[in-house]
Order: structure tokens, then C-alpha cells, then sequence
């Protein structure tokens, strides 16, 4: 049966270094030269603001444009802006993908400075991706059969889903992750910008339960919004492609989700 589980961090820096050991795998900054150029001003690549997979209009009336341009437009670009500024001090951490500097700033539960924004950028662009208009509904084929198989029923993982974003406490998020080495569904809290890849898990769904995330919608109204997400808002279609890839690492035998 499917459960769910809340995970907070420090923010003290671990000082040892990088083990061989971790599940982290270790990246090298990337530095790119072109032989015979005359040196020249410092040239660095920062990150850029994706945008959702539909227009900031497409979610209403269940997540308003107001709403998307100030949580994509304002919020999520100070992630950025504050993130790119961090990097800018260092040439450190230059030449990673977002995964790897999410799971390499996490730093073994004790958060580099540069943890925070890195993850809330990755949190809400997976967040977007998570929903599409005229969502909502429930899952097909071997996705739904494998809620069943972990949760006892699709209404039962509803349930647990909402009761999980019910309880957390403060700010965070709500996920549907595989767990790999259980090989089954799992929903996990987490607080603030923690997020379920730093353990290696491969997450399907979330749900942002960050106040800015709904109150302009439902003002505090914490309940309405976890329903109508489930709804109206939820994407089955991005989270069956999800969990087919995860396959390509996670044998879940049967039963087997299609790929579309």
C-alpha cells in the first residue's frame, strides 16, 4: 500500500568533498576554448527561462493567467535571476544541467547556497509539465493499473494524495514518485525547495503547495485547490510518458505501461 513521507534539511555546508560512494554521480565544470582565438572577455552561459507547455491562459478558469504570471513570470524568474547571480560569482559549478546542479548543491542533505534556487527552478518547471488544459480525470491502462497495484485503488491514492498536501506543514511540494529500488509508486513530502531526485527517485506528478501557488485563485483555501488540481488540472498524459521512460531503468514487471 502506498504511503508518503516528509523530508526537511539543514543548510550547513558539508566540507568532505564529494564521495565516490554517493549516488551523485561527479560532473566536472565545462570550460570551452577555441584553439588559436585570442583570449578575450570572460564568455559564461547561464540558465534561461523555459516556459509552461501552454499559453499563461490555457489553465482557466481552474488556474487563472493572473495567477501563472506572477507564479511563472515573477516568482520562478526570481529563482532564476537569484540563481544566475550565485553562478556569476564562480566558475565552479559552470557546465552542469539543472538535474546535476540540483543533486550536486544538495550537497548530502547539508544545501550549498546556490541548492535553493536551483531546485525551485527545477520543482516548477516540472510542476508546469505536471498539468495541461482539460486535465485532470484519471490515468489509463498499465499507469492506472500500477496505482492500483501500489495503492489499492485509484480513489485510494487520491485520497492519500490529497491528505499528503493536506498535512505538510508550511510550504513545500506533494509527489507521485517511483521508487527505484522498491520498484513501486510512492507519494513523498517535501519542504521548502527539497526535491525527490537528490535520493534518486524518478517523481511522475507534483503538486505545488506553496501559498503564491493558489492564493490568488482560492486565497487560503488549501483544499479546493489540491481538488480542483486532481480534477481538472493533472496531467496523465505526461505522467504515463513519465513513467514509461522510468522503465528504461526500473523493471516494474507487470503490469507493463504503454508507450504512447
Amino acid at each position: 500500500m502506498g504511503s508518503f513521507t516528509t523530508f526537511h534539511t539543514s543548510s550547513t555546508l558539508h566540507c568532505n568533498g564529494f564521495s565516490s560512494k554517493s549516488v551523485f554521480p561527479k560532473f566536472y565544470p565545462q570550460h570551452r576554448t577555441c584553439p588559436g582565438r585570442k583570449k578575450g572577455p570572460k564568455v559564461v552561459a547561464y540558465y534561461g527561462m523555459k516556459k509552461p507547455p501552454y499559453n499563461l491562459d490555457a489553465l482557466e478558469p481552474y488556474m487563472s493567467q493572473k495567477t501563472l504570471e506572477s507564479h511563472w513570470g515573477e516568482h520562478q524568474r526570481g529563482y532564476l535571476d537569484a540563481l544566475n547571480r550565485h553562478l556569476s560569482r564562480s566558475d565552479v559549478l559552470y557546465g552542469y544541467t539543472m538535474d546535476e546542479l540540483v543533486k550536486v548543491t544538495y550537497n548530502y542533505g547539508n544545501p550549498m547556497p546556490e541548492f535553493n534556487d536551483a531546485a525551485q527552478v527545477w520543482n516548477h518547471e516540472f510542476f508546469w509539465d505536471s498539468m495541461q488544459p482539460g486535465g485532470g480525470d484519471s490515468p489509463k491502462l498499465g499507469l492506472l493499473k500500477q496505482i492500483e497495484k501500489d495503492f489499492g485503488s485509484f480513489a485510494n491514492f487520491k485520497e492519500k494524495l490529497t491528505e499528503a498536501a493536506m498535512t505538510l506543514f508550511g510550504s513545500g511540494w506533494v509527489w507521485l514518485v517511483l521508487k527505484k529500488n522498491e520498484k513501486r509508486l510512492a507519494i513523498v513530502k517535501t519542504s521548502n525547495a527539497i526535491t525527490p531526485i537528490v535520493w534518486d527517485d524518478i517523481p511522475i506528478i507534483c503538486i505545488d503547495v506553496w501559498e503564491h501557488a493558489y492564493y490568488l485563485d482560492y486565497k487560503n483555501d488549501r483544499a479546493k485547490y489540491v481538488n480542483v488540481f486532481m480534477n481538472h488540472l493533472v496531467s496523465w498524459h505526461a505522467a504515463t510518458a513519465r513513467i514509461a521512460r522510468a522503465q528504461s531503468f526500473v523493471n516494474l514487471g507487470e503490469p507493463k505501461i504503454p508507450i504512447a
